[in-house]
């Protein structure tokens, strides 16, 4: 066990009409402050472990930032609890503009919803990946047997980075969306193009969580847990094939059906791009 993850304690547990005393693992809950140029940002709660991912993809997703080379240093005080992001340049927006509503012209019924920062960085995916049915399934099946942390503490979210057959990166985190900035601070880093990768998803996924996949570009998303309304009406927006309720040999697509395919068709479609 991760010990920045979770620590152990005592607990009282009710089981069959008895009560007993054991020691059980639990999530830990960790609060981070993120100045920019020398001015407060934001506060995040989160899971202490990949911190530098964390704040780089979550920089990235609200706009801050487009690449890793526009960040000229960043510290990070753990037993603080503080980041200090220095960039090469200003911020390029108001800060208000993080928190104000924005409703847009043309791009869709349900972008009215969008935050004014969501408008600029969510991504209409070009992704062109398939994947097979069958393929789904072990993806998620693949995510889950690595979870070994929600396993212990039932207290974290899962998600994970995918090609069409194995999984590049995997992390955990109390927060669905720190687990998903984790991976878009992962593959910022790394210089990994995500255009035609894959989000396995631990969790329901709202209309945050795939406004999340829109901004790092992902145009497949897996999970084994449903969709809001919301979150479908903007996946048809943007292009995204969401996929949910993947539980034993079974799941439902939800927008964009055309990137879920039968083998045989996945093997016309390899022969088309050859």
């Amino acid at each position: 066990m991760d010990q920045n993850m979770s620590v152990s304690r005592s607990i009282t547990k009710y089981v069959k009409g008895e009560w007993q005393q054991v020691e059980d693992e639990i999530a830990i809950e960790y609060p981070i402050t993120i100045y920019i140029n020398g001015e407060e940002f934001a506060t995040m709660v989160c899971s202490p472990t990949h911190l530098d991912e964390l704040i780089i993809g979550f920089l990235a997703s609200e706009g801050v930032i487009l690449f890793k080379k526009e960040i000229a240093g960043l510290e990070i005080d753990q037993e603080q609890g503080t980041a200090y992001v220095k960039l090469h340049s200003k911020i390029k927006t108001d800060q208000q503009q993080f928190s104000k509503r924005f409703i847009g012209s043309c791009c869709g019924k349900s972008r009215q919803f969008y935050f004014q920062n969501d408008a600029r960085t969510a991504k209409t995916s070009m992704s062109k990946t398939t994947l097979e049915a069958e393929e789904c399934i072990q993806l998620m099946r693949k995510m889950q047997s690595n979870s070994q942390l929600f396993k212990n503490t039932g207290g974290v979210h899962n998600a994970a980075l995918c090609d069409e057959k194995e999984l590049i990166v995997d992390r955990a985190d109390i927060g669905r969306h720190n687990a998903l900035d984790k991976l878009f601070g992962y593959s910022l880093m790394n210089e990994i193009p995500v255009r035609n990768k894959v989000l396995v998803f631990s969790g329901r996924i709202s209309s945050e969580v795939l406004l999340k996949a829109a901004k790092i570009g992902i145009g497949i998303v897996l999970s084994k847990s449903a969709p809001t309304n919301l979150a479908i009406e903007l996946a048809e927006d943007l292009n995204i094939t969401t996929v949910g309720f993947i539980r034993g040999e079974s799941f439902n697509v939800y927008s964009h059906p055309w990137r879920i395919v039968q083998t045989s068709e996945a093997e016309d479609i390899e022969q088309e791009q050859s």
